[in-house]
Formats: structure tokens, sequence, C-alpha cells
């Protein structure tokens, strides 16, 4: 009696689980099977849920180019670092046939837990599009919110790996607010612990704005999309046919929207930068960044900068160059290197320490800052703020960039968003002017007057109202007069008018703007035999192309500069008047020269770094290869800064 009492309750148990695990017929030899071996009820279970929607779905998402969502855990965490949580849940909606047995699956499309990676613990969830296309559920979402409440109790960071086709229509408005649920975490969590989303597949509708929320957003080409709503919604309500790849693909959000931090190659390349990039990051804002030691010496002296700035001063160069001279070991974390390419933003190390670095650009816009640029830096510079990372700035900015566009995009509005995030920051904030700082852009930069900690400047730098060109063009306002002899003995005579000093201003002289005709000049080059039978012909076949002519002549100057321009000074010297064929030339040089000449007189006392030393506006004026000894050196002094800020809610900056 008691045998058989104990069959019929194995029986009664297999009968309630024969919908998720049992075969269709269920014997008398399953069930002495399950009576004699019990433990193999769960080895059952687990295995349903570790094969997700099955083979032939984890099959179809391979020969997408995609991983399954339990392959990108594997790769993103250390060996055997994962504890899983909730692998058994299920959905609970009985609508629709949701309720059927071959509509249950363990886990319910999304994998979460926590692990390690590079010995340091992490949270996270990974959603699996072979089981409903990864579709948000109630009970899934309960998964999501479970494993970031976790994180912030033990203050450690969130990893959201995206791979979903957005809300289960099926659930309703539970799904809905599934979705609200988990935005509020993320809103309650951000600046307290740091929230990365990998979009690794699609991410529609209201799924969006959870990426949106967190720390950074990254994509995987030609295989992740977010978009509000898709290309079949968008042709019926507007018309325009547009592809899921142009309308929300990684080249779209990462240089065009600015909704991407970065695009990366593939779900490999991804993992692999994510835990490059992991490695930056404090786990908390109550806990620094971790130091790496390196063998990069903090003394260590850079030659190459005390020549890096060209010498004429509207000639572009790469910061990046800078940059990867003076971190640990060249070793510079991007972020958002495709978008609002005039500011450079990244995490890097001094002495081992993470930092965050902002520099302008002048190899994109000449390093203005617009629109973009300032709400790509503001953004970077909060985050290093809210979690301790200390903040070091290269400045060359000649402004804000002018126009209609950008004062009807409110460039009033959206840069104030970068003064405000500089203002408020009290993390240690290092600056280095390299060469331009001017107006409201100098104050913006990290400037002394918004709490920087120390400011330095390279002789190169140049810090005014404004550059010397707008300022003589202002200053010195031409009048129309004869020229003369003794204008132009006067003006040789100065001392601003040295050949090495304007020698540096060659390629502005051959502008169309300076220099509207290029026969005359190519005339006397010509007649000085600088030209070959081959150059000759290049000119005959550019001269329909004025700007392409340009181009080409102002590179046969550059080669002979200073004998070229020699012979023409010597011609002005030597009587204007009498050099009939060039007299037009010579006057464009005489007035070129003029405007040299006071250009250089406002630098020389206006426009350098020396008057805004003298007045406590940066700490020292420093010899460029010393610039990482002397980072470092600060740096390390600053580590213990505390800085208060007046006691409110919350600010209310300019969004």
């Amino acid at each position: 009696g008691g045998a058989f009492n104990k069959m019929a309750a194995v029986l009664r148990s297999c009968r309630a689980l024969r919908k998720s695990f049992a075969p269709k017929s269920l014997t008398l030899s399953h069930v002495r099977w399950l009576a004699a071996q019990p433990g193999e009820i769960l080895e059952v279970k687990r295995q349903n849920a570790l094969i997700g929607g099955g083979a032939k779905r984890i099959e179809n998402q391979h020969r997408k180019g995609r991983l399954t969502a339990r392959e990108r855990i594997e790769l993103l965490l250390d060996p055997g670092s994962f504890k899983e949580y909730d692998m058994f849940v299920e959905h609970s909606c009985t609508a629709f046939g949701m309720d059927a047995p071959d509509n249950k699956f363990p886990g319910d499309g999304v994998v979460t837990g926590q692990g390690l990676i590079n010995g340091r613990p992490v949270f996270l969830f990974s959603q699996d599009f072979t089981v409903f296309g990864g579709s948000l559920s109630s009970m899934h979402a309960k998964k999501i919110c479970k494993v970031m409440d976790k994180a912030l109790e033990v203050g450690a960071p969130v990893i959201g790996l995206n791979d979903s086709g957005g809300a289960r229509i099926q659930e309703g408005v539970d799904s809905l607010a599934g979705y609200a649920d988990i935005f509020l975490r993320n809103v309650m969590v951000s600046g307290v612990i740091p929230q990365i989303s990998l979009i690794m597949g699609p991410c529609a509708g209201g799924a969006v704005y959870s990426p949106a929320i967190t720390d950074f957003t990254f994509m995987v080409k030609n295989s992740s999309y977010l978009f509000v709503t898709g290309p079949d919604v968008v042709e019926q309500v507007t018309k325009e046919v547009v592809t899921f790849e142009e309308l929300g693909g990684a080249a779209t959000h990462s240089k065009k929207s600015g909704v991407s931090h970065r695009a990366f190659a593939n779900d490999i390349d991804a993992l692999s930068q994510l835990r490059e990039l992991f490695d930056f990051l404090p786990l908390s804002n109550a806990q620094k960044s971790p130091i790496r030691q390196t063998s990069d010496s903090r003394d260590r002296l850079i030659p190459a900068l005390n020549s890096i700035i060209p010498p004429y001063p509207n000639q572009p160069y790469d910061l990046h160059d800078i940059i990867k001279l003076v971190i640990d070991e060249a070793n510079f974390f991007e972020i958002m290197p495709d978008y609002a390419k005039n500011i450079v933003v990244g995490f890097a190390r001094m002495d081992g320490r993470t930092v965050g670095i902002v520099g302008n650009q002048p190899q994109q816009k000449a390093g203005c800052l617009d629109i973009n640029s300032s709400v790509k830096g503001a953004r970077f510079v909060r985050f290093c703020d809210a979690f301790n990372i200390p903040l070091i700035t290269f400045v060359d900015v000649p402004g804000f960039l002018p126009g209609t566009d950008q004062e009807y995009g409110g460039i009033i509005r959206q840069g104030a968003k970068l003064l405000y995030a500089y203002a408020e920051a009290t993390v240690p904030k290092l600056a280095v002017i390299t060469r331009k700082a001017f107006g409201g852009a100098y104050d913006v930069m990290s400037s002394k007057h918004l709490r920087g900690d120390i400011n330095y400047a390279w002789p190169t730098a140049q810090v005014a109202v404004m550059g010397p060109e707008g300022a003589v063009a202002i200053l010195h306002k031409r009048k129309e007069q004869e020229l003369r002899q003794e204008h132009i003995t006067e003006l040789l005579e100065s001392e601003s008018i040295h050949l090495r000093k304007i020698l540096n201003h060659i390629p502005r002289f051959l502008t169309p703007d300076v220099l509207p005709e290029y026969d005359p000049i190519i005339n006397l080059l010509d007649s000085l035999g600088y030209f070959s039978t081959d150059d000759k012909a290049t000119i005959s076949d550019l001269r329909e192309t004025p700007k392409k002519l340009g181009h080409f002549v102002s590179s046969a100057v550059q080669t002979k500069g200073e004998v070229f321009l020699r012979h023409l000074i010597e011609a002005l010297r030597d009587g204007y008047q009498q050099h009939t064929a060039y007299k037009k030339l010579l006057q464009t040089l005489y007035l070129f020269l003029d405007r040299v000449k006071n250009e250089i007189e406002y630098e020389q006392t206006l426009c350098n770094p020396y008057q805004a030393a003298a007045r406590g506006f940066l700490d020292d004026i420093i010899e460029p290869a010393t610039t990482r000894k002397k980072l470092c050196e600060d740096l390390e002094l600053l580590d213990a800064k505390e800085q208060m800020m007046p006691k409110k809610k919350h600010g209310n900056i300019p969004l």
C-alpha cells in the first residue's frame, strides 16, 4: 500500500511537469525511472533552460552572425564566474494560447545573474532572441529589475545585452508596466553605479529608452538596430521608404544621431571592447577606479611635444597625437569617435590612474565648439564627475561655431550644457592650453574661472577675446589710400616684419580671399624657374578649376617659400612702381604684410599666455615636453580633493 501511494504521488507530479519536459505519452517505465532518480528532474529542466528556444532557432541566430544570449555572457565574463538568477522563471500570460505547453520556456527570454570581469563583480542581463524574439513580458522585466536592485545593493555596475523585438503584445499593459519598472531603476541608479547597454540585435519601441538613459550605449555593425518606430510605420505615416540600417543602424546612431557611443565590428569584438572599458571604471560612486601597474614612467619627458604645434596658427594637427604621447602606454579608449569629431573624449590612465580626457580637435571644424560637440562633451564630463574620475582638458578652441544653423538649433542653450558640466564638476580638473583659447569658449573649457584646479599653457598658447585676424579687422579698419613707396619703406622697417615671422602666414597669402588672381604669381614663379615642363602642363589643365590651381600654386610656393617671399619683398623694396608686370601682386602683398604686422603686434600685446598668467588665470606656462610629468604630479596631489556644492535638491541644467 505504501509503495502504491508513493507511485501515485509521483504520477501526479509527473503529469504536472509534463508540459515542460515530459514526453507526450507518459508510461509506467517513465514513472519508475523518475521515481528511482528524482534528481534527473532538475537536470532535464536545466537543460531545457540552457537551450532557450531550441536548436533550430539557435542555428538561425548563428546564421545571422549573432551569438546566443548565453554565448555572449560566456565571452564577456571571466571563465566559470557566472551565477545565474531565476533560471526557471516562466511567463504568467494565459491569453492567446500562451498557456500552451509549447509556449512555456524556462527563463522567459532573458538570462540574468552576476559574474566577474577581470576579477571585479558585475551584474548583467542578456536577452534571448530565440525565445519569443526576446520580447519583454512582466516576468522578463522582473528578472531584469531584480539584477538592477541587487547591483544597487552591492554597488556594482549593470550591463545589459539587448536583443529584443520589444514588448510582448500578448501581455498588453503588463509588458508596458515592465518597461516602466526598468526605466525607473535606470534613473534611480544613475550616477550611483555605471550602466552600460550593448545593442546586439533589434531594440525597438519603448525598449529604446532604457539604453538611452544608461551611461554608455554601444552597437554592433550590420546586426543591431535602435528605433522608436520601424521602417513599415515610417512608410505608412510619412510615405518615406527607409531600410532598417538607414533608420536605426549602428552607422546612423554612431555618426549622425549620437545615440550610440561606439559601433563594433561583430559580437566578439563588442564584448572584448566592453571588457576593456570596464577596466577603466569604478564599481560605484563610492569607490575609485582600479589602479593598473605600468612601466611607463610618470617622469617621462616628451621632446616631440615641443614641436608638435604647427607654426602657422590655422594649420591643423591631430589631437590624438598629443593625447597618446602624454598618457600611459598610448592606451586611449575613445568615446563617440565618429560623432562630433571636433571634440575628443575618452578614458586613459596617468601613472596607472583612470582619467577622463577632453580636448578640441583642430582637424575638425578648426576645433570650434558647436551644438553636437557641446552635448557630447557635457555628458562625458558629468559621467566622470559622478564617478570620481579626474578630468584632463586639452584646449585649442577658436570659439563657438558661427552660423544660422547653429543659432536656430540652440547653440546658446546647448553650449551652456558644457559650461554647466565643467562648473558643476568637483573632481580634479586639469587643463592644458596648447594653442588657441578665444572668447567664451576659453571660459567653457575647464578654465580657472569654472573652478579649474590646475591650468597650464604652452608657450604657443593664445588666450584672448578673439584671434588676431578678427581683432585686426576691427581694430585697424583700412582706409582707401594710394600706395606709395614711403608706405612700403615704413612697413618693411617695422620691427614686427621679419621674414621668419611672416613665413608662417604664406598659406593665407595664397588663398582666394587674399589673392583672387593667380596669373601674376604663376608668371613670377615661372620667371624664377620654379616650374618644370610637367608643372606647366598641370597649370594649363587646372586653369578651369581655380580652387585646385590655388592648391597647386600654394604647394609650389611652400616648397621654397622663403626664397619666393624674399624675391617679392625685394621687389617691393627696390621700387613698387618699377615692377609694372607685378604691380597688382605687389600691392596685394603690401596689404597682406600690413595686416600680418598688425596681427603680430596684437599677438605680442594681447594674444599670448602671459597676460592670463599675469592675472593668475594660469598656474604656469610650461615646456610642452614636461606635460606628462606635471600632470601626474598634480593628479597625485589632488587625489584627496574634496569640494562641496551648495545644498540643493538638484541643479537645473539647460536641457
